[in-house]
């Protein structure tokens, strides 16, 4: 019969394997920093610019196949709630996506 420790590190190895891992503790990371995000002050506009530096990061990373850092990103980038994606990808005169 398998110990403990043993079943643990055989679920950690599965999980990690299938990406899920990773996963959790991006969302986790990101939970977090909601959690420690004080609603009561509330956060200043930010300029168009740096609302497409924010999508220019983004699309770098999910690129770059940063997914869970990518997720931490879009949970704490408020702007992206309140404007569509298409109006940044036009303003760049951008294609929607790249594929490799």
């Amino acid at each position: 019969m398998a110990t403990v420790a043993e079943l643990k590190a055989v679920l950690k190895d599965t999980l990690e394997k299938r990406g899920v891992l990773g996963h959790l503790k991006a969302r986790i990371r990101a939970e977090v920093f909601n959690a420690l995000d004080d609603e009561s002050e509330p956060r200043p506009s930010l300029s168009h610019e740096n609302f497409l530096i924010n999508e220019l990061i983004r699309e770098y990373l999910e690129f770059n196949k940063y997914k869970y850092t990518a997720s931490v990103l879009i949970a704490e980038d408020h702007l992206r709630k309140e404007q569509g994606r298409g109006a940044n990808t036009e303003s760049l005169h951008t294609a929607a996506t790249v594929k490799r």
